[in-house]
């Protein structure tokens, strides 16, 4: 390749050159382009033109042709080409998709990448990218845990039923306990988030002791009840229950949605709802707690206060425990459920 082309430029052409070649938002390749155009109608040598600009002689006489083929436009727009590598055929792909669901040898517990791509004989990132356009992830897995409950559906549909037509006259509270909150002291301040780094802390700590958090979620209004305590007996339970009581004002009748530990049906327990005509225990079925609306609550309180926070005694985690309830109370919002007893029991199904 040789040059053949002797660049000439007009008043115009010249002017938007300039422009390109001067416009810092443009991508490089454009900018890199002109130059090389206004530099070759300096009639300086193609050596030169290439030194300036930083470019190969090929290069240069390239983009002199592609000027005199098409003017400016042809500089600021790229020919379409076929890719280097053609896509894998639908054959190939149906077979990785095929492998992948399919049952690993030997005693393998999935199929990897690598193992697939060996299978196949295509490459590693070709699997990836196959697995990303159908959304596998055979590296991955997710437990369940299948309810046996011989009243599941009776349960559910009563649970349900009080979230999304509750009684009139009457409060909705979904009750649980947080057993076990552990009051965690790190032995060093945790370390800041910054740029590159994630927020860190240390891995040993000091610990303190444990409370249990008892608690009730007003589904209409949002508010929650709680109550920190040293043990959880039906002792306790007992008098979260008076807490309870003396707070929702009489003459309204007191739903509570509950699960199904030992303290929840313990004989005390039973006498104390025999004394208290206006309270009606409602059961979620066993292995069913993500009917139970306060497990959100629950949920939140860990990631945002518990989970990366130093306690230096019970006395100073219960505290935080408090404040939050306040902090959530300030803003409440109601709960709401929106899919009917009838679409849960056919996803079961």
């Amino acid at each position: 390749m040789a040059q053949t082309v002797c660049v000439l430029l007009d008043d115009a052409t010249q002017s938007a050159l300039s422009v390109i070649a001067g416009d810092r938002s443009r991508p490089l390749k454009h900018i890199l382009r002109a130059r090389i155009v206004l530099l070759s109608a300096e009639r300086l040598p193609v050596q030169e033109v290439a030194r300036q600009a930083g470019v190969s002689r090929p290069a240069v006489w390239r983009w002199q042709q592609r000027f005199a083929e098409e003017g400016v436009e042809g500089l600021v727009r790229d020919k379409t080409r076929p890719p280097g590598t053609p896509p894998h055929s639908t054959r190939t792909v149906a077979k990785v998709l095929a492998l992948t669901c399919s049952e690993p040898p030997d005693e393998t517990t999935h199929w990897t990448g690598r193992a697939i791509a060996a299978r196949v004989g295509i490459s590693l990132r070709s699997v990836q990218r196959i697995w990303q356009e159908h959304r596998l992830q055979p590296h991955r897995i997710r437990t369940f845990k299948r309810s046996h409950d011989p009243a599941f559906a009776q349960k559910v549909e009563d649970v349900v039923g009080l979230y999304m037509k509750p009684p009139a006259h009457a409060v909705v509270l979904s009750i649980d306990e947080k057993s076990q909150i552990q009051a965690l002291e790190r032995t060093r301040p945790d370390r800041p988030l910054a740029p590159g780094h994630p927020a860190a802390q240390t891995h040993d700590y000091t610990r303190h002791g444990t409370t249990t958090l008892f608690a009730a979620l007003d589904v209409l209004a949002g508010t929650v009840l709680g109550r920190c305590m040293q043990r959880h007996r039906n002792g306790e339970f007992i008098r979260f229950l008076n807490a309870i009581e003396a707070a929702v004002p009489p003459g309204k009748m007191i739903h509570a949605i509950l699960d199904n530990v030992a303290t929840h049906k313990h004989p005390k327990v039973r006498a104390w709802l025999a004394r208290h005509p206006r309270w009606t225990f409602h059961f979620t079925p066993t292995s069913a707690s993500w009917l139970n609306a306060v497990e959100g609550f629950f949920s939140a309180l860990t990631r945002r206060r518990l989970r990366r926070g130093s306690f230096t005694g019970v006395v100073d985690l219960q505290a935080a425990i408090k404040r939050y309830i306040a902090e959530h109370n300030r803003s409440p919002r109601p709960f709401i459920w929106t899919k009917p007893a009838t679409d849960i029991l056919a996803a079961v199904s």
